[in-house]
């Protein structure tokens, strides 16, 4: 009887060992423990307001570089019409 238990409880174990390592096992033992994260609610607001501040940011950065844009139209422009630039086209 002890040559079949001694098999069984190795698998078991290796089987244990292995569940612990994998994502569906650290799941359960986090659910086990009682920590249940965010709620899927409170994380889809939170990711929503993280893409507000990186929009604004962005938003922040392309009215920066339309003004650099303007300031270099408006020098190429000025240059251009007291003859120091061709008129280009060739």
């Amino acid at each position: 009887m002890w040559e079949f238990m001694i098999p069984m409880f190795l698998f078991a174990v290796m089987g244990a060992v292995g569940m612990s390592f994998s994502p569906l096992g650290r799941a359960l033992a986090r659910r086990i423990a009682g920590d249940r994260g965010e709620s899927g609610e409170s994380a889809a607001l939170a990711e929503v307001d993280a893409l507000r501040e990186e929009m604004l940011a962005l938003r922040g950065e392309v009215g920066e570089m339309h003004e650099r844009l303007d300031f270099a139209e408006r020098l190429l422009a000025k240059a251009r019409e007291q003859g120091k630039i061709g008129p280009g086209g060739q």
